[in-house]
């Protein structure tokens, strides 16, 4: 849109995992946009086989932390258009540096790389940790030292423990249920809902006092206590 300042592409690095103390020094900025980045999804599945069996029945185990792909340039050449002032008479080794230490060198307070923030405008706010680095070397100075390199970051979302908690408490089988019974409800298909397997409809049809699992009454309240689950 015309008069509409392009919005950068930018890392920002924490010290902590509830990403409050941003070391503001660190901040990243891309000096030219990605021209795309990917997303990655994974649901990791339990397909193990029964002995004897010609075939199986994959079981739900968890959903893998969503991964963030970007390809970006860092240029020496002073050419490219649109390349961010900060960089612009920066070595390419010293643009490099910074981002390293932006997203993947150790902090000394908290042993380990920074956690991270990717935002990109308002549709774009990634937390996340760096997970995998390829750096192309592409193009050189008469005296070896590089002029253009090829960025390849993958990084992993990271989820503070109470958005994680908050996120799966409504499907966690590791934490008590409660549920009121509705018009057409039938507990193997509660049990399985939370627990993803229909075995523990005798225990919990025990544990709430039923004498038939099959006949539930309307407006009752029913507890799904946690159960640890075998294979």
């Amino acid at each position: 849109m015309e008069g509409r300042q392009l919005a950068k592409f930018v890392i920002h690095s924490y010290k902590d995992r509830k990403f409050k103390n941003e070391v503001k020094d660190a901040k990243f900025t891309i000096p030219i946009n990605p021209e795309s980045f990917s997303k990655n999804f994974k649901v990791e599945l339990d397909t193990r086989r029964g002995h004897g069996s010609s075939g199986s029945s994959p079981k739900f185990k968890s959903t893998a932390p969503e991964e963030f792909k970007i390809d970006f340039v860092l240029d020496g050449t002073a050419i490219l258009e649109g390349y961010h002032e900060e960089y612009k008479n920066m070595p390419v080794s010293d643009q490099l540096k910074k981002f390293l230490n932006c997203s993947y060198d150790m902090d000394g307070d908290i042993h380990r790389p920074r956690f991270l923030i990717i935002h990109w405008g308002e549709e774009v706010k990634f937390p996340c940790v760096l997970s995998n680095l390829d750096i192309n070397y592409t193009l050189f100075n008469p005296d070896g030292s590089p002029l253009r390199v090829k960025i390849s970051a993958t990084f992993l979302s990271y989820l503070t423990e109470d958005s994680r908690l908050a996120k799966d408490r409504l499907r966690s089988a590791d934490l008590t249920h409660y549920r009121k019974i509705k018009q057409g409800d039938r507990l193997d298909l509660m049990a399985f809902d939370i627990y993803n397997d229909t075995k523990f409809v005798m225990q919990i049809a025990d544990i709430n006092g039923l004498s038939s699992f099959r006949k539930l009454k309307v407006g009752q309240n029913l507890n799904f206590p946690p159960f640890k689950k075998t294979v």
